[in-house]
């Protein structure tokens, strides 16, 4: 009977507005929150720093746009290229390009921003330290760091993009006399990034997530500025809440932006007329008509040259000559490119034996069992017995990992479910979640459950309910994928053998659609390892913690402590990141045999 009336529409509408009013009512009129909620400290002067932080908070976004901006440059520029390179022939172009990405895809964000604004200055000249120190170090410095980051992520898209396209394609452009540049140019890159837009915007979207670490380093942008307003007002509750809004607002306007650029791409005949295609393609009309006003003749008459030249049957002596001279300056060019890359190569390896060779070990080794278990005095409740460092870091992955793993796959089947009272609260839960920073997710859970359930939480608690509730929102959406790639008649065949919903589930669709899930389930976990860095902002002494607090006692082997840190970052998820890849070829549907 139940089932019968909440498969109807209306039902479930009425459910919804219900469940809405029910809590409405409980949390604004009947539960004691002991907590006074100053909406206006967003919109008024405060009176005694005479400052109106919600001004502030705006200029932090705006600091903020420009972050994602420059780190968005640097990240799609150098991720080109490493792209390109991890496809080259020259071995030592290859090898150095994914030596560079699995590093910083294997490092936690936060401890290369702390590398590049602790460690590297210091092992600079003084005339390039004073030199560097004479910018906006810190923006430079998270515009940097953010960059090569994204740099990492985005080769990887990149590359799968290139080797996407058909190799006839490829043939055909070289049998037609184009150069490999003007290949690259006019066909590899144009089909390469056309099917790329999604996974890239997704990145794009990770890395204006990501300039919210810049506040570690001092740049005021929008999270640092909503931390200042809970600092002097002790309101974290609504300067959290004026961050996130502008969060997803900012996230909505990328996630629009980078439709429209797909589907203008993507339109064919004109067919796609969705409002993001026309804003798109009206925000770029008087650009495309400029470049066909200014550039369409000069093409007109460098294709009619290039005519005449096929045309012509008749070659000259002084011709052959040019173009053969031209071959062999071309040739020449490129070996020239590949000595001078394999001197920088060269001395970079020299510069970092050197480094390694006049490192302070034994300041690492003293320090090395601080790093693994730090130890601090403790009461006897205290369920984590004074560990900290990397046994911390590794305590909270695990805790939030299988924690999130059941609630994501809660989570996953309502986003999955035709019933609108299962699929828009996963559906709200979801987007809340994934269009904000796991930073302001920290701080929701730290000023959220005092406010709302009077209680206080440890610190370390309050971290793993954080990395809980922000791995079940990814680990969802890796369930419904795993679940919507089953065949639909599957289900059906299943439904039509008299097998209910759940029975289906248990012993049909999940047991398939977990296998699909696995290599991106442990993707997503070596991600959450990584993130356990950000607890620090709570006082957490997990690893970075630990190294910062090491750091800033010793003061002179900032350059050794965060290698090792980065290291024991490194070595765990590179592990985890060749067992995924292992496990994707060993699942993957084109490499089953069936044996007879």
């Amino acid at each position: 009977m139940i089932r019968f009336w909440l498969e109807k529409v209306w039902v479930q509408n009425t459910v919804l507005f219900a469940l809405a009013a029910i809590m409405t009512y409980y949390w604004g009129w009947v539960f004691d929150f002991g907590y006074t909620f100053e909406w206006s400290m967003l919109y008024t002067v405060n009176e005694t720093y005479q400052v109106n932080l919600g001004i502030e908070i705006l200029k932090g976004l705006w600091v903020t746009v420009k972050l994602t901006a420059i780190s968005s440059i640097i990240g799609l520029g150098l991720g080109t290229v490493l792209g390109l390179s991890r496809l080259s022939d020259f071995k030592p172009l290859r090898y150095t390009a994914t030596c560079v990405i699995e590093f910083f895809r294997n490092t936690p964000l936060l401890v290369v921003l702390f590398f590049f604004y602790f460690a590297f200055p210091r092992a600079l000249p003084d005339a390039a330290r004073e030199w560097i120190f004479s910018f906006q170090f810190e923006f430079l410095t998270a515009a940097v760091a953010v960059g090569m980051y994204t740099s990492a992520f985005m080769a990887e898209v990149i590359r799968a993009g290139l080797q996407s396209i058909p190799k006839g394609i490829l043939e055909a452009a070289y049998s037609s006399g184009l150069t490999y540049v003007q290949v690259l140019r006019k066909i590899i890159l144009p089909l390469a990034f056309r099917e790329i837009i999604p996974p890239l915007g997704s990145e794009f979207l990770n890395n204006m997530k990501n300039t919210s670490l810049a506040m570690f380093v001092g740049v005021a942008d929008m999270t640092w500025q909503a931390q200042q307003a809970e600092a002097l007002t002790f309101k974290g509750f609504e300067a959290t809440t004026a961050a996130s809004v502008m969060y997803l607002a900012f996230s909505l306007i990328i996630s629009f932006l980078l439709n429209g650029v797909n589907g203008k791409l993507r339109t064919v005949g004109n067919t796609n007329r969705s409002l993001p295609v026309l804003f798109v393609s009206a925000f770029s009309w008087p650009f495309s008509t400029l470049s066909r006003i200014l550039f369409n003749p000069v093409g007109r008459f460098l294709r009619a040259r290039r005519r005449q030249r096929a045309a012509a049957t008749y070659v000259s002596a002084r011709q052959a000559a040019l173009r053969m001279a031209m071959r062999r300056f071309s040739q020449a060019a490129i070996l020239a490119g590949k000595a001078a890359f394999l001197l920088l190569l060269g001395s970079c390896l020299y510069v970092t034996i050197k480094g390694l060779i006049t490192f302070d070990w034994a300041a690492i080794a003293r320090e090395f069992g601080n790093l693994i278990v730090w130890q601090f005095p403790h009461e006897e409740a205290d369920p984590f017995l004074g560990m900290g460092g990397f046994t911390l870091s590794f305590i909270i992955a695990v805790v939030a990992i299988a924690a999130s793993f059941a609630i994501g796959l809660l989570v996953g089947l309502g986003r999955c479910s035709n019933n609108r009272v299962f699929r828009i609260p996963s559906l709200l839960y979801i987007e809340l979640i994934r269009g904000n920073p796991l930073i302001i997710v920290i701080y929701w859970v730290y000023f959220l459950i005092p406010v709302l359930f009077n209680t206080f939480f440890n610190t370390v608690w309050s971290a793993s309910i954080a990395l809980t509730l922000f791995t079940a929102a990814y680990l969802a959406e890796i369930v419904r994928g795993g679940i919507q790639n089953i065949p639909p008649g599957q289900v059906e065949a299943a439904t039509a053998s008299g097998l209910s919903y759940w029975q289906t589930m248990r012993k049909i669709i999940l047991p398939q659609a977990l296998k699909q899930m696995i290599p991106p389930i442990v993707g997503l976990f070596i991600a959450i390892f990584k993130d356990t860095s950000l607890v620090s902002i709570l006082g957490v002494m997990e690893l970075t913690s630990v190294a910062k607090a090491v750091d800033n006692r010793l003061m002179v082997a900032s350059m050794e402590i965060w290698t090792t840190t980065a290291l024991l970052y490194f070595i765990p998820c590179f592990l985890m990141s060749k067992y995924a890849a292992s496990l994707e070829r060993r699942l993957s549907p084109e490499k089953v045999n069936l044996k007879m």
